[in-house]
């Protein structure tokens, strides 16, 4: 299982390390293009997601990694759980129901990395 969670780590990190990176750097009109929810929100909220979003996928790996602040992991997966949540409450709101599902992958990806990491599978 400590496989298992480390390949969901690794996999979490690369998505939202991605995604963090788009949205912490790109102009907002360029983001507009495959990212329309941007709209609704100021570019500071954006820009602020998507530093959560670098900073979580830094926190999924590092700290366990070196050994150093082991907790912080299963916190980082625990913080994209609730971006998650928020993310999929937008897209309701927006009347997106195609994007939801995408949300709810990663949450219970998330929810099971920071179950495993605080629980049976901690460090």
């Amino acid at each position: 299982m400590n496989v298992v969670l480390w390949v969901l780590q690794a996999l979490l990190a690369a998505v939202f390390g991605m995604a963090g990176l788009m949205k912490s750097s790109q102009p907002r009109e360029k983001l507009a293009k495959s990212l329309p929810w941007v709209e609704d929100l100021s570019l500071g909220t954006v820009r602020l997601i998507g530093v959560v979003e670098l900073l979580a996928a830094l926190g999924l790996i590092l700290p366990a990694a070196t050994g150093i602040a082991v907790v912080l992991t299963p916190l980082a997966a625990t913080g994209l759980a609730v971006v998650m949540i928020l993310a999929a409450i937008v897209h309701a709101r927006r009347k997106e129901a195609g994007s939801i599902p995408v949300n709810v992958v990663l949450l219970a990806l998330a929810v099971v990395v920071a179950w495993g990491r605080f629980g049976p599978y901690s460090f």
